[in-house]
């Protein structure tokens, strides 16, 4: 089965190279720009990649790439993320026993905080079943589909997509960890980042209205 990689993009040149660097032979790669104002998209066509320009919002840029890819099996990836090796093998075995699935995450960076955070995104996620954006959800293109694709709300797309889902089963969580920069807790501070992102999980558990929480979070 094909795999299409769809990364979704906002001035992402610095980061860009890495991630597509990292990725599998043989895979169809769409990047999905957002109306970047560093040169993203060009770079990402001249590194092989090909591009797809949307208005900007991660969820609904996901859903232009889905909706142009050819592939049966689609991988969300975000553009500062790079994956393990045999990355498509690894999804292609987890497809065939799960209808939906993630990795274990590392975060990148110096702060001594961070392995501790991924490795309480890992076990949360394996206790709850939700993935996360960081985690690189993969998925049957036919399962994207029957749930209607990523919810086209500016926060929360990956939590409500996963609730979606589970109503097809438990993900396949992979121990295999992409590698995720750990660049937002570093330059928002650490413990204000955890707790503005539980603050975010809870009010939405609670049924917060997302456009509301996006003013937050910004």
């Amino acid at each position: 089965m094909t795999l299409s990689i769809i990364i979704p993009t906002l001035n992402e040149a610095v980061a860009l190279p890495a991630t597509l660097a990292a990725l599998p032979k043989g895979c169809e790669i769409i990047v999905v720009d957002g109306g970047s104002r560093d040169g993203t998209a060009p770079l990402a066509a001249r590194l092989g990649a090909r591009v797809i320009v949307s208005p900007p919002g991660r969820a609904r840029q996901m859903n232009a790439g889905a909706a142009g890819a050819h592939g049966e099996q689609l991988l969300f990836l975000h553009a500062d993320t790079l994956v393990p090796a045999r990355a498509e093998q690894l999804i292609a075995d987890a497809l065939m026993h799960h209808h939906w699935g993630r990795f274990d995450v590392r975060l990148t960076g110096r702060h001594p905080m961070l392995a501790m955070i991924a490795r309480l995104m890992n076990l949360r996620s394996r206790l709850s079943g939700i993935a996360t954006g960081d985690q690189g959800i993969f998925l049957h293109r036919h399962t994207f589909e029957a749930i209607g694709g990523f919810p086209e709300q500016p926060l929360m797309e990956d939590i409500e997509l996963s609730k979606r889902l589970k109503q097809w089963g438990a993900p396949a969580c992979l121990h295999q960890r992409v590698c995720t920069s750990g660049r937002r807790w570093e330059q928002h501070g650490v413990w204000r980042t955890i707790w503005l992102m539980w603050r975010l999980r809870f009010a939405y558990w609670r049924g917060a209205d997302p456009h509301r929480l996006v003013e937050l979070y910004r």
